[in-house]
């Protein structure tokens, strides 16, 4: 099932979770995407980095909370480029902030902890050993990652500048497109932009790289964040097993264009989205 082999820079890469035991919430992702797991870290003080895996490809990973950061579990983005040093310095000059200096993860990669104007996270990862997500878009791996921003247009200058994405919108929504990235899964996956023209799929859209999901302007509480999609084959069943498993279904199942989603609540607090696509809901508006 391992069909990726690395990235092009620009696209979100890799998604791990810090939390306060990740060791407690294996049965839980194990029990809703069938994830088997490898601790990567030798046992001790150190903590714990255990990656996911299916079908011998990697998906994702559970981690410990770094030394002094607030016990809140939560999911993070991970955006391919060359040089983390380069991104973060980007970062800085477009107005963000760098939250972790860059390092290196022994021999994986490096990587950096950034934030944009409005206090989003995200890291960026120079790989070296470690390429990423093997396994995307079909049950229990990455599907998608989404910002969720208030001020859109310093969003678009923010990220323009450090990654030279673009947006695509639609009635329906919101897109971060990185030009060329179609032209580099069209090589991949020859036919590829036929086949998303022949679902209906805007033009454009093989270019998307993430979504971008306004925040109401009448929510006054929730922060600026990136968020993480699992697919799902059938998101109905994957809510139901949710509660089973200790987790919470926060909103959902419900249907939107092109998709069933889900938000779910893992046992530790954090938040992400299964997704199911539903080609049946690609005339339904946001």
């Amino acid at each position: 099932m391992a069909d990726r082999d690395g990235y092009i820079p620009g696209v979100p890469c890799w998604v791990d979770s810090s939390q306060p035991d990740p060791k407690a919430s294996l049965p839980f992702y194990s029990g809703l995407f069938g994830w088997e797991f490898k601790n990567l870290m030798p046992e001790g003080p150190g903590g714990d980095y255990f990656i996911a895996y299916i079908g011998g490809g990697d998906v994702a990973a559970l981690g410990s909370l770094p030394e002094g950061a607030p016990p809140v579990a939560v999911w993070k983005t991970y955006i391919w480029v060359d040089s983390a040093d380069e991104a973060a310095a980007k970062a800085l000059k477009a107005g963000g902030g760098v939250v972790v200096e860059p390092f290196d993860v022994t021999t994986a990669g490096r990587t950096a902890v950034l934030t944009d104007p409005e206090g989003a996270a995200f890291n960026v990862w120079q790989a070296k050993d470690h390429k990423g997500a093997k396994v995307v878009n079909s049950n229990g791996s990455l599907n998608f990652n989404g910002l969720a921003i208030r001020d859109v247009e310093g969003a678009k200058a923010f990220y323009g500048a450090v990654f030279g994405w673009k947006t695509l919108e639609q009635p329906w929504g919101a897109f971060w497109t990185l030009p060329g990235y179609g032209d580099h899964l069209e090589e991949r996956t020859p036919g590829l932009r036929e086949q998303m023209g022949e679902m209906g799929a805007p033009g454009g859209f093989i270019d998307v790289v993430a979504a971008l999901n306004p925040i109401a302007k009448d929510d006054h509480t929730t922060p600026a964040h990136w968020d993480v999609t699992f697919a799902a084959d059938d998101v109905i069943a994957t809510a139901a097993k949710v509660k089973e498993l200790g987790g919470e279904v926060v909103k959902g199942p419900f249907d939107a264009p092109w998709t069933r989603l889900a938000i779910i609540k893992d046992p530790q607090g954090a938040t992400f989205t299964a997704g199911q696509f539903v080609i049946e809901n690609k005339d339904l508006t946001a």
